[in-house]
């Protein structure tokens, strides 16, 4: 399947947007250990948003790597989709840390 049309650019491209979301997750822990949690707010709310978002894509990657098979029972793909989907809104929708986000970085004018 890796060998058939543009798959190995799906995979390059997943495999990217993972280990950025990686080291971002390694960057909030690093400063939640240092300054602590409070002082890393815009660190954890930019890995709230962009860890869902990343797996989701990566997810949706895999379904269409997969064509119709993707989506029927015989893979867990549209499960997981679905999971992950709704883990999104587990901790605050994502406008909620955006703008957390948003507000750090007005603030360091």
């Amino acid at each position: 399947m890796a060998e058939l049309g543009g798959n190995y650019d799906i995979i390059a491209d997943s495999r990217i947007e993972i280990e950025m979301c990686r080291l971002l997750v390694y960057k909030a822990a690093y400063l939640m250990d240092t300054i602590g949690n409070k002082a890393a707010r815009g660190a954890i709310s930019q890995i709230k948003v962009a860890v869902p978002n990343m797996a989701l894509r990566v997810i949706d990657r895999a379904i269409q790597m997969h064509g119709a098979a993707g989506v029927s029972q015989d893979f867990p793909l549209a499960a997981l989709w679905t999971s992950q989907r709704t883990l999104r809104l587990a901790d605050g929708p994502d406008e909620v840390h955006r703008r957390v986000i948003a507000r750090k970085e007005l603030a360091k004018k």
